[in-house]
């Protein structure tokens, strides 16, 4: 870990220490509240321990982003971060404003301030590198009252937004420990898996898919690819099964032509290694009805995996020693859809090997069904995760590495 700072190095009584983290959670559509607050809860031992420690914190954080509906102040979230803390977490709606450096000045050791949405400043998200982020407007105007920078948000390390790579220019700066613990954890569970390893991908992000497969099927790093969920569906569709229009109107709508041929593709390169989806469930006259694949096309949509595939996919997962899930095998959201999901997640834990899930959706779904404490680990991350499993570059880490090498303490 020597290519960063960590928490070790540096000696915080009395200081003023601005942390960036992830806390974006997801929220009810109708009321705007909170609905999962995991990682809220996840920031709580970096906060403790700086307050133990007699620092004066600053907490830089974002909430979706803007034109989305749930693009909301973070108010909410410091309640629910003292709950978590136990302890009083401060809140100004302001980011670089005079009301967000008086409250910055006025703060004692030990006590906490929540700024506000960082997305509220355009120029948070401008597409800009680290050097030219560390003379944004942000930096200019926060980096003067603070001694310290740490970065927790591995979430969206793999953003080069200005809260993520600007400060590690300015400022002594270094991991939290929730960045410290993904990324030691990471590299040791990817950098020497015990074997078989099983990749399981599902979810609706479907841009990536194939140059994940690609990677860690090229490199070897996993044995085994069982696709569900929409990435399921869009392989199915690239291998010539016709799923009926409701279904192909949503892959299509996620991907062009040109990614349909991606696919087809990397099933022609690895053929048996990749496990599709032999049946489908879809909702008919009220009940869930498994539909096996040679019966397609169908007029409904498809909600999750069928029955025969989550036994199929079950026998694989737990005669593994490691398995990744990013991704829902279906719509969890649903009672009646929620069965392949939770089946799967079920075989990993019993499977007695290595079991990591990452990914927002991938997290919702294993707290509905009180699975969360029970996997080996759980990343925070979900294309950060996917940026660092295909290996590629991680904005805010490259920015710490350059700390470590440029800045003096």
């Amino acid at each position: 870990m020597r290519d960063y700072h960590t928490l070790e190095d540096f000696d915080f009584r009395d200081k003023t220490v601005l942390l960036r983290v992830d806390i974006n959670c997801p929220l009810d559509k109708e009321t705007l509240k909170i609905t999962n607050d995991t990682r809220i809860k996840r920031i709580v031992p970096t906060v403790r321990e700086l307050i133990e420690k007699r620092a004066k914190v600053v907490i830089l954080a974002h909430q979706s982003r803007k034109k989305k509906w749930d693009f909301i102040p973070l108010e909410q979230h410091s309640k629910k971060l003292n709950e978590s803390l136990n302890s009083p977490v401060k809140y100004v709606d302001d980011v670089i404003g005079e009301s967000a450096k008086k409250a910055i000045i006025g703060l004692k050791p030990g006590e906490i301030l929540l700024l506000g949405n960082v997305r509220e400043l355009d120029s948070e998200t401008a597409n800009l590198d680290m050097f030219e982020h560390a003379n944004g407007e942000l930096v200019s105007e926060l980096s003067p009252l603070i001694d310290y920078y740490l970065c927790d948000a591995f979430a969206v390390a793999h953003r080069s937004h200005c809260s993520l790579v600007g400060f590690p220019l300015k400022v002594p700066s270094a991991l939290g420990r929730l960045m410290e613990k993904e990324l030691c954890t990471l590299n040791t569970i990817f950098g020497n898996p015990r074997r078989p390893f099983v990749f399981i991908i599902g979810g609706a992000k479907l841009d990536s898919v194939s140059k994940m497969i690609d990677h860690v099927l090229e490199t070897g790093m996993a044995d085994l690819v069982i696709l569900t969920g929409l990435a399921g569906n869009a392989f199915l569709l690239a291998g010539g099964i016709d799923l009926g229009e409701a279904s192909t109107t949503i892959i299509r709508g996620e991907l062009a032509a040109a990614k349909l041929q991606d696919i087809k593709s990397t099933i022609l390169k690895y053929g048996q290694k990749i496990l599709l989806p032999i049946d489908v469930a879809v909702e008919r006259d009220g009940s869930r009805v498994s539909i096996s694949v040679e019966d397609l096309p169908i007029k409904e949509p498809i909600m999750d995996i069928g029955d025969a595939s989550i036994e199929k996919f079950k026998k694989i997962i737990i005669s593994s020693k490691t398995s990744f899930m990013s991704g829902p095998a279906g719509i969890y959201e649903k009672e009646r859809f929620k069965k392949g999901t939770r089946s799967l997640m079920n075989a990993m834990i019993e499977s007695g090997g290595q079991s990591i899930i990452g990914g927002g959706h991938t997290i919702n779904a294993a707290d509905s069904f009180n699975f969360t404490n029970r996997f080996s680990y759980v990343s925070t991350g979900g294309g950060a995760l996917e940026a660092f499993i295909i290996g590629q570059s991680l904005p805010a880490v490259d920015a710490l590495k350059y700390s470590y090498k440029k800045i003096k303490c």
